[in-house]
């Protein structure tokens, strides 16, 4: 067993925190439009940007591989804005033939790299705990100006809107925190929120995503676990204790109950 490393775990606490302040309200709108796995894809087609651009020998901190980066995921986001106009029904579907596309193409890229298998594991559950504070300030600049455009436009963006910002933002959670990460952010507080009032909802949601964290940086300092992993875990946890928390709610403060539709 470890101890808890105060200095390793205040920068990975505040890069978390950065990915939680963008994905709460995010998710909350991807979980109401019912296309919950958007984020996976587009965070590995972003993934797939960043394995391009590290095959042509460039930097993994350096700007080709932002670049790719933001330019693949813009591209996916672009891409299921149009599936989601022309083919609406199935849209789910799509987006997990892209994630499914995106994975294997990275796969076929890096079987011949000897660090592929690195390099994917870095990509799916990140690298969280050797985040410097320095390298969180350009990230906290553009979250916030992300946040700002989120707040007054959301109502009138429109789906190229959505997805152009969406896209965007889980390019950059996608390089600090990982695949797996990225969406567990994203879903599992929303779907925390999801039992209680509008008005509470994204307080509920930061406050599960926020113990999530604060439980899985300890629990792996302590342990000495994957950290990505823990996290993921320590979010699920936060969603069941949200859940029976709701279960003691005062009904004001609950959502109402959604109608049961009647089968055919």
């Amino acid at each position: 067993m470890g101890a808890v490393e105060l200095s390793i775990i205040i920068p990975a606490f505040l890069a978390g925190l950065l990915v939680l302040a963008t994905h709460v309200p995010m998710g909350q709108q991807v979980l109401s439009r019912g296309i919950v796995f958007i984020d996976l894809a587009i965070a590995q087609v972003a993934g797939l940007g960043v394995t391009i651009a590290g095959s042509f020998g460039s930097e993994p901190q350096g700007w080709q591989v932002q670049a790719a980066a933001c330019v693949a995921a813009l591209i996916g986001a672009l891409l299921l804005t149009w599936t989601e106009k022309k083919w609406p029904q199935v849209q789910e579907a799509l987006i997990g033939v892209l994630f499914v596309l995106a994975a294997c193409a990275e796969l076929l890229l890096l079987a011949n790299n000897p660090h592929g298998g690195e390099h994917l594991k870095d990509l799916l559950v990140g690298q969280i705990l050797w985040v410097q504070i320095p390298a969180l300030i350009p990230i906290a600049l553009f979250y916030a100006v992300a946040l700002a455009v989120w707040f007054a436009f959301r109502q009138r963006m429109g789906m190229i809107g959505f997805y152009v910002l969406f896209a965007l933002v889980v390019t950059q959670s996608v390089q600090l925190v990982g695949v797996y990460l990225v969406f567990a952010s994203l879903i599992v507080p929303a779907l925390a929120a999801r039992r209680f009032a509008p008005k509470l909802r994204l307080l509920v949601g930061y406050a599960t995503g926020i113990v999530g964290y604060v439980a899985g940086l300890v629990l792996s300092s302590v342990l000495d676990l994957p950290t990505g992993a823990a996290i993921v875990v320590t979010l699920v946890g936060a969603f069941v204790l949200a859940i029976i928390i709701s279960l003691m709610t005062p009904r004001s403060l609950r959502a109402d109950p959604e109608p049961v539709l009647a089968h055919a």
